[in-house]
């Protein structure tokens, strides 16, 4: 479990949709070092997405997150499942969409101060990561990666 800010997730408790993208390259996954001064999750390894904003569909929101955060558009994502975070509201818990994404344009780098850091890793050194925010995490990147 990732550290929280005094043992709590500081987050105000809300249904929220995320757009998520599990980046995978050469039987390895994308993952960013969410930056230490987070609310959620800080320090943890998580996938790379965000908040899908009013008016936008969760499609959208992931070719715009994806270019904020890696400067990287995708093409033909494929959307795998949908998670709940009930760590952070077991009555109204956040939605993460989570898409795949095999191909891409351009070259992943950070351009903003989300991730502290972008690293691949092979699915078992994913699935070793002690810090992941959330534990349905290690499902996903197995039938991910075996898909």
């Amino acid at each position: 479990m990732c550290q929280l800010r005094g043992g709590v997730i500081a987050m105000a408790a809300r249904t929220s949709d995320y757009a998520c993208a599990l980046i995978l390259q050469e039987n390895r996954i994308l993952l960013g070092r969410r930056a230490p001064f987070r609310r959620a999750y800080p320090g943890c390894w998580d996938v790379i997405g965000g908040r899908v904003e009013a008016g936008e569909t969760c499609a959208q929101a992931l070719i715009r997150e994806l270019d904020e955060e890696i400067g990287i558009v995708p093409t033909a994502p494929v959307f795998f499942r949908t998670l709940e975070d009930r760590l952070m509201s077991a009555q109204d818990p956040p939605r993460y969409h989570v898409h795949l994404v095999r191909h891409w344009q351009g070259v992943p780098h950070m351009r903003n101060h989300e991730h502290s850091h972008l690293e691949w890793f092979t699915l078992q050194q994913a699935l070793d990561l002690a810090n992941l925010p959330i534990a349905q995490y290690r499902a996903l990147f197995s039938d991910a990666m075996s898909g």
